[in-house]
C-alpha cells in the first residue's frame, strides 16, 4: 500500500489557477497509476484525471479537459493537478488515488483505486 497526502487546495476566484500536489510514501510509486477525483457537497465522487505509471499516458474528464492537466514526477514520488480557468462548479474536495490495476491505459473507475488521500478542499468563488 502507498500512503498519499494532498496539498495545494484553497480559495480562488473564478478564472484563477491552483496546483494540487499529492506526495506518496512507500515503495514502488512508479508501479502505480495515479488519479485525481473530486466530490462536491451532495454529489458522488467523480473522476477528474488519471496518469499512467511511467507518465506518458493521461486522460481527463470532459468537464476539465483543456483546463486541468495531470502530471507526475516519479523521482519525487509526487503527482500534480494543474487547474486553470477555474469555475465555481469546480468547487469540491479533491482526492488523490493510486491504482495497481494496470499501468496503461490507466484505469478511470473508483473501484480500481485501492489507496486514497484524505482530500484537499478547493473553493472557487464567482
Amino acid at each position: 500500500q502507498v500512503q498519499l497526502v494532498e496539498s495545494g487546495g484553497g480559495l480562488v476566484q473564478a478564472g484563477g489557477s491552483l496546483r494540487l500536489s499529492c506526495a506518496a510514501s512507500g515503495r514502488a510509486f512508479s508501479t502505480y497509476a495515479m488519479g485525481w477525483f473530486r466530490q462536491a457537497p451532495g454529489k458522488e465522487r467523480e473522476f477528474v484525471a488519471v496518469i499512467s505509471c511511467a507518465g506518458p499516458i493521461s486522460s481527463h474528464a470532459d468537464s476539465v479537459k483543456g483546463r486541468f492537466t495531470i502530471s507526475r514526477d516519479n523521482a519525487k514520488n509526487t503527482v500534480y493537478l494543474q487547474m486553470n480557468s477555474l469555475k465555481s462548479e469546480d468547487t469540491a474536495v479533491y482526492y488523490c488515488a493510486a491504482s495497481r490495476s494496470r499501468c496503461a491505459p490507466p484505469p478511470m473507475r473508483l473501484p480500481d483505486f485501492g489507496s486514497w488521500g484524505q482530500g484537499t478542499q478547493v473553493t472557487v468563488s464567482s
